[in-house]
């Protein structure tokens, strides 16, 4: 399993095209996807899930990551975060 701690990095934080754009994302792949926010987990294939996340600005969240393409899954959704979704 993999564990990493993600910042949203765009300043319209995780509305519905970040979201659209996290689940088709995590779709491509096999392995569970989840995302944490305080006490609340989601699975990051659903786009209702991670819109309700409600996850804003400089938001920190885990990401857990298991099943075996896990490695390139847990890459692919960091680098989503890291590009801002592309929005800037």
């Amino acid at each position: 399993m993999i564990e990493k701690i993600l910042t949203v990095k765009n300043r319209a934080g995780i509305h519905a095209r970040p979201a659209a754009i996290i689940a088709q994302t995590a779709n491509k792949f096999e392995s569970e996807i989840t995302l944490t926010r305080d006490d609340a987990t989601v699975n990051a294939k659903s786009i209702m899930g991670v819109i309700a996340m409600g996850a804003g600005y400089n938001t920190q969240m885990t990401m857990h990551v298991q099943g075996p393409d896990e490695d390139e899954a847990a890459s692919v959704i960091e680098a989503l975060f890291e590009s801002k979704f592309e929005e800037e």
